[in-house]
């Protein structure tokens, strides 16, 4: 018999019930992976994650990320998350002021950032891979049924293209806040369409937001990964950070282009993503992506 711990957290937001919530598994070292996808199934979050000691000294530790369908690379909301757990179990050490860690994944080293005083966590912050931009979508009326939206819904002056900073998401344009939340996801339709495209999600923004301050509206289908919508997505905002940045939806200064995207709120779990995206000339330097998580409880399983 053995007995895993694992704490519930919400991430991307600063209060109980909001954001994207996460099972974080702090010691995982005596869990086979066939448990551990067994664990995410039972759980059926949008993501747990287990942490297990690090392969390389200079790395801090190494994290595995699970949906209820697959494991997965890399992912946003479970690396901070499970960075904010981190420090809650005192498994790192919180200097005030900003505390860097690595954590390993399967796409490669993640380095974290935590702002703190006086041991209160105010902000976490993860680098991502620089993006890759791939194909264009051209099918603007099957991605208009896909969404249960008419093709004049759909933003014609950019593109519907793949984008990736370490797992690939579809980005479609949509021109109003009304539109994107009026969606209605067609799995079949996406089946058809889409299920030999290399795209893990669709994500569908849209300007501005319901909140002063935000950016860009936004929302996530991931079906294949076993996600039906997802409440905050810390992968897919990089590359829309990059995305936003390269067709100059968002401009930015020296530099340095600021994004705050709003996800979750037609799931009732409001969301707020802050996106930082650094050039040099017209080259991506740094994709950083970050939020406030909110502890919610814990527990244990008990495997024979």
């Amino acid at each position: 018999m053995k007995k895993l711990r694992y704490i519930l957290v919400d991430v991307f937001t600063n209060q109980a019930f909001g954001g994207n919530p996460l099972a974080v598994f702090p010691d995982g070292q005596d869990v086979t992976e066939a448990e551990m996808q067994a664990l995410a199934k039972e759980l059926n979050l949008s993501e747990t994650t287990f942490v297990l000691p690090a392969t390389q000294e200079q790395h801090t530790y190494q994290l595995r990320i699970f949906t209820p369908a697959r494991e997965l690379p890399m992912a946003g909301h479970p690396t901070l998350g499970t960075t904010f757990v981190l420090a809650r179990e005192s498994m790192i050490s919180l200097q005030d002021g900003t505390t860097s860690i690595t954590l390993e994944e399967k796409v490669g080293p993640i380095p974290v950032t935590i702002q703190s005083r006086d041991g209160i966590i105010d902000m976490i912050e993860m680098q991502q891979p620089l993006p890759r931009f791939g194909a264009h979508f051209e099918r603007r009326e099957a991605i208009a049924e896909m969404l249960s939206l008419t093709p004049d819904d759909l933003d014609a002056h950019l593109p519907i293209q793949v984008v990736s900073c370490g797992v690939p998401f579809l980005y479609v344009p949509i021109k109003s806040l009304e539109a994107v939340k009026d969606v209605r996801f067609k799995r079949d339709v996406y089946e058809r369409e889409l299920m030999d495209n290399e795209a893990q999600g669709v994500f569908i923004f849209a300007r501005g937001g319901e909140r002063n301050g935000t950016t860009i509206h936004s929302r996530m289908f991931a079906p294949e990964m076993g996600i039906v919508e997802d409440a905050a997505t810390g992968a897919a905002s990089g590359p829309l950070g990059a995305y936003l940045t390269r067709y100059k939806v968002v401009e930015g200064q020296d530099g340095l282009v600021e994004i705050v995207s709003e996800q979750g709120f037609e799931m009732g779990r409001p969301s707020i993503v802050h996106i930082r995206i650094e050039r040099q000339g017209e080259e991506f330097s740094r994709i950083l992506v970050g939020g406030q998580c909110h502890y919610m409880a814990e527990g244990a399983f008990t495997l024979a």
